[in-house]
């Protein structure tokens, strides 16, 4: 019997000890081999599942650590997505799960250790503190369980083996994609700020790649910057500051869906909607649903439930012995919303995001 472990976690790594240099760039895999695994296995993702032929003699175990007590609805998605896959490629499975707020609850390693007490084939885990650095040295030094990485698409440096899969969407791609779109708007000149979420790899990846892409291609001024804990409540005191402090601000650029709702609760109190621009990161509903009211200006938007997908579909390219069939990184799409984006060009992109966590 194959026992899988699912764990997803906030991606909280300290920027101080973790940060971009600790990752490989891209996939690392430039051969022709390589891309065709990868474009096959896209592939997969994209179609009608194809069920498992082999018996299972018994289901398979999932734990899933999640933070799920969140505004934006990525999470909930990708358990939604990679639950339904499961079950059209008739894979034999239970799910135990964990919801918590990563912002109170940061003993999500109690819960790794409780998982870790069955025996696993399989752990499902993504990176948060230093400390899982560890935790996942420990993973890969062992035969089993195997280890797939969800929500990074950049290989770790220096393990003694890679993950069987590193899965998710490409935070700095998506970051490049709204650079573009300011500077369209904007120009290349004015001032900006920027509300960073926990300081951590996300906001590295998000963050830091929209401001490289900024100084490399305009005259734009940072003006300033916050960390807001991915939390709504702290990016409204953090937007208020912001503008206390910059009245001449062009843009807002905001690395989360929670902080850019946060800022644009602040504008319109303050009746600068339209004036002050911000965006959105990830393209859930409470996002297109702000950008549908013409608050919330345009947003990246994931073609979220591949990602869950590709999970599933790993799960059982391994479990059918052709894990030589996975790629190193799965890297799901983008599509830019805004809100001049035809409504009806929209709904196809969100039966496409959501084909299984639903509209």
């Amino acid at each position: 019997m194959k026992i899988i472990l699912l764990i997803l976690l906030p991606l909280t790594i300290l920027m101080s000890t973790i940060n971009s240099k600790l990752f490989l760039e891209g996939n690392n895999s430039k051969n022709i081999q390589e891309e065709k695994i990868i474009n096959d296995f896209k592939k997969l993702v994209e179609q009608k599942s194809i069920p498992l032929n082999k018996v299972q003699d018994k289901e398979i175990l999932i734990y899933m650590i999640y933070p799920g007590s969140q505004i934006s609805d990525y999470w909930r998605r990708s358990k939604i997505s990679f639950e339904k896959r499961l079950k059209e490629l008739n894979i034999k499975y239970k799910l135990v799960d964990y919801f918590f707020d990563s912002s109170k609850n940061k003993r999500e390693d109690i819960y790794l250790y409780n998982a870790l007490q069955d025996s696993t084939d399989y752990i499902i885990f993504t990176l948060d503190a230093k400390k899982h650095i560890k935790f996942i040295e420990t993973i890969l030094s062992k035969d089993k369980p195997k280890l797939i990485l969800q929500n990074i698409t950049k290989p770790i440096k220096g393990l003694a083996k890679q993950p069987l899969i590193y899965d998710g969407f490409d935070h700095n791609i998506g970051s490049v994609i709204l650079a573009k779109e300011y500077l369209k708007r904007v120009g290349g000149s004015g001032k900006y700020g920027i509300l960073y979420g926990t300081v951590g790899y996300v906001s590295t990846q998000r963050g830091d790649s929209f401001k490289e892409y900024i100084n490399e291609n305009s005259n734009l001024k940072l003006a300033d910057s916050y960390y807001t804990g991915f939390n709504k409540a702290k990016a409204k005191e953090t937007t208020k500051d912001l503008l206390d402090n910059h009245k001449d601000i062009n843009f807002i650029y905001a690395c989360s869906t929670d902080i850019a709702l946060g800022a644009v609760e602040v504008l319109e109190e303050r009746g600068l909607i339209g004036k002050v621009l911000v965006n959105g990161w990830g393209g859930g509903s409470a996002e297109l649903k702000s950008i549908q009211e013409r608050k919330l200006n345009f947003t990246v938007m994931r073609i979220n439930d591949d990602n869950g997908v590709a999970m599933a579909e790993a799960i059982k390219l391994d479990i059918s012995n052709n894990s030589n069939k996975i790629p190193q990184v799965y890297s799901g799409d983008f599509k830019l919303i805004t809100q001049e984006t035809d409504k009806f060009q929209l709904l196809k992109i969100k039966e496409k995001a959501f084909r299984y966590s639903g509209l």
